[in-house]
Parts: C-alpha cells; sequence; structure tokens
C-alpha cells in the first residue's frame, strides 16, 4: 500500500436544529469567545433562519456582529470588506453560516483578521503564515462541501479565479443542520447536490492522492447522495433527507479535499467565470462528457462506483461506466436543472475561449486520470453543447 497523508476538522457536529443552541455550543468549547462575527449572504439572511443562532448567541452573553455582503464566486473586495469588519469589531471568533462563497470568506477571515499578511500574498499552495481565530463552518447547502476542506476561492478578475490553499483554513468545528437548508429552491439543491456527488466522483478516481480514507468516504457519501438528491429535491421538508444530503456533502469534501478534484472542476470554472453560472450546475453540464472522456483510464473505477449509484448495472466495465453516466444525466433531468451549455447561454463560438481558460487550471488537471490537452476541451464542451 502507498504511504498517504489524510486531515479534516477537528470536530463535527451532526444534529438537525443543532444551530438554534449555537451560543451553548460555543461557550461549551470557545469559553472566552466574546464577539463572533458571522459571514453569509443577503439571501441567506432575508430567509430568517439566522435569527435563531443570533438569539442563542446573544442569550450566552456573546456580541455578534453579521457581515451579510458576501456575493456567489466573491471577489477581492468582498473578503477585504469582511476582514474589515472582523477588525473593526476586534472580533474574537468566525463563524461561516451558507454556501460554499461564505464559508470560504469565512476562512480567509479567520486567517487575516489578525495577520499582517495580504489576501494576493497568500494565493496559492501552503502560503498562509501563522494563527488563525477559531472557525466554525455551519453550511446551509448540501454541495460545496467547503465546511471541512482547506481550500478557499477568489474572484481576481472579470473571469479569473485563484485559490487559497492551507491547512489553517480547516475549521475547528463544522456543524451539519438540516433545518438550515429548508429555504433552498428545488434548482439549488438539485445543482448543489450532484456538485458533491462530482467531488466523490472526482476524489475516487484523482490520480496523484488517492487514498484508501478518501475512497471510503467517496463512496458513503455517493451512496447517501444518489439515494437522497432527487428525494430532497420533491420533498423539500423532508428533513431526514436533507439531513443524509448534508452528511453526504460533508464526506465528499472530506474526501477531495484530500484526494483532489480533476477535469470536470478544471472545465467547470471557466463557464462559471466567464457566464456566472453557478458552480453546481457548471459541474453537471461537463459531468457525463468528461467521465466518458476519461473512460479509457478509468473505467475499473467508473464501474465500482456504478455499483453504489445503478447497483443493477450489469456487463463490462465500459458498459457500466456508460451506466453511471445515464444514471448521472436521469438525475439532472429529473431535478429540472440545464443540461446543455446552449440553454445556459453559451455558443460555439464561445468554446475556444473555454477551452483556452480550462487549460489554465494546471492543479486541477494534474489530478486528472487521463491527459487532457486543449483539443480534448473543446471537444468536451462541444459535445455539452
Amino acid at each position: 500500500m502507498s504511504s498517504f497523508a489524510f486531515s479534516t476538522v477537528a470536530t463535527l457536529l451532526s444534529e438537525p436544529g443543532l444551530a438554534r443552541r449555537l451560543g451553548e455550543v460555543i461557550t461549551e468549547r470557545f469559553p472566552n469567545v466574546r464577539r463572533p462575527l458571522i459571514v453569509t449572504d443577503a439571501g441567506f439572511l432575508r430567509t430568517g433562519l439566522l435569527d435563531l443562532p443570533r438569539l442563542s448567541l446573544e442569550q450566552n452573553g456573546k456580541s455578534a456582529i453579521v457581515f451579510s455582503e458576501v456575493l456567489a464566486d466573491p471577489p477581492e473586495s468582498v473578503v477585504l470588506a469582511a476582514v474589515d469588519a472582523a477588525r473593526r469589531m476586534e472580533a474574537d471568533l468566525v463563524i461561516g453560516i451558507g454556501g460554499g462563497s461564505s464559508m470560504d470568506v469565512a476562512k480567509l477571515v479567520a486567517v487575516l483578521a489578525p495577520s499582517p499578511q495580504l489576501l494576493p500574498e497568500i494565493y496559492g499552495i501552503g502560503k498562509v503564515s501563522g494563527k488563525r481565530l477559531p472557525l466554525i463552518q455551519v453550511p446551509t447547502t448540501a454541495g460545496t462541501g467547503s465546511e471541512v476542506t482547506n481550500i478557499a476561492i477568489v474572484t481576481t478578475g472579470a473571469a479569473t479565479k485563484m485559490g487559497v490553499v492551507a491547512p489553517q483554513l480547516y475549521a475547528d468545528l463544522a456543524i451539519l443542520d438540516a433545518t438550515l437548508t429548508l429555504g433552498l429552491p428545488p434548482a439549488v439543491r438539485a445543482a448543489t447536490g450532484i456538485d458533491a456527488m462530482v467531488h466523490a466522483i472526482e476524489a475516487y478516481t484523482s490520480k496523484h492522492k488517492k487514498n484508501p480514507i478518501s475512497d471510503a468516504l467517496a463512496r458513503e457519501a455517493l451512496r447517501l447522495l444518489s439515494r437522497n438528491l432527487i428525494r430532497a429535491c420533491e420533498h423539500g421538508h423532508d428533513l431526514e433527507a436533507r439531513q443524509a444530503m448534508l452528511l453526504g456533502a460533508c464526506l465528499a469534501g472530506q474526501a477531495f479535499s484530500n484526494a483532489p478534484v480533476a477535469a470536470v472542476h478544471a472545465l467547470a470554472y471557466p463557464i462559471g467565470g466567464i457566464f456566472h453560472v453557478p458552480h453546481g450546475l457548471s459541474n453537471s453540464l461537463v459531468l457525463p462528457h468528461v467521465l466518458r472522456f476519461n473512460m479509457p483510464a478509468a473505467a475499473g473505477l467508473y464501474a465500482e462506483l456504478a455499483a453504489i449509484v445503478v447497483p443493477h448495472a450489469s456487463g463490462s466495465e465500459e458498459a457500466r461506466t456508460e451506466a453511471l453516466i445515464v444514471a448521472m444525466q436521469q438525475i439532472a433531468k429529473i431535478t429540472g436543472i440545464e443540461t446543455m451549455l446552449s440553454q445556459v447561454g453559451i455558443r460555439e463560438s464561445d468554446l475556444d475561449r473555454l477551452a483556452a481558460d480550462a487549460m489554465l487550471q494546471t492543479r486541477l488537471l494534474g489530478n486528472n486520470p487521463r491527459e487532457l490537452t486543449q483539443a480534448d476541451a473543446r471537444a468536451i464542451y462541444a459535445a455539452a453543447l
């Protein structure tokens, strides 16, 4: 067996309704905290689902401030505004409550608020120095797994993104509470759920850091997600299905944080960056076509995953891989999300630019089980059109 390393958050709590006792949880685990900063977005704030967690903080003697200016694919200006808010209030703990964007901003606030480092100085792998503020992550979507990853993505230009990857970005505590996901519309539930499934699939086939722990997490994540996604979309108040989706997304996050994602994400990033398509949907649009491209190098592994998603599939490894691909396409169709690039405003004249931008994602493409050229990327986009 090859040597490997595995890292994740220190503590995970999974319990529907737990966020209503957030103040008690913090008092028990961080007894000296008095001024937590909550990082979220305006849409989640409008749902009213933050009211009870805030009340719990107040009842436990915490003077919480809410920063709700997070945007999807957060630009540098939002990160810097949140850091400034933390410094002005002298925050002694950061709580990310929201989707991946809110949690990514919370990570960066926790490391930058007490540090002299500037944001551009920490782009890349292992560039963060020093300690950070205590960090709690509370996802409100079952998709990104950001609550248990050590990665944060920032939009640095009109259509460019940079990542921060460092062990300091792992939270001290992640809380999974499905009651916070009840305000999501079905299309968001679908896209984020497929995003989580992509995390599991790509972690399982990651070229360099695939390992027994990430494999086990990816398989269980895929089992939970595939069995509950349609149910969670069609029955929005099914708390059992929603909690299973949250756990599945979390396990997939732990998997890909250690066995990184690859070409699906590399090709999805330009779709989001240029056309402002939500990340989960961007992944879903290219997923079937990347899997078919990878089949010559990864059919054996895809067939193993097909046994989880479509257990009735039989035949050769290639046939079972095709069954997995069809199943993922059917999930997208049943849940009603877009299935073709043309449905999100992308034309054939855009494909060369998309392919060129995808090739800039060298960190991700290096994890792909099959080497991919710019011509291959364009052909994949064309197939998805």
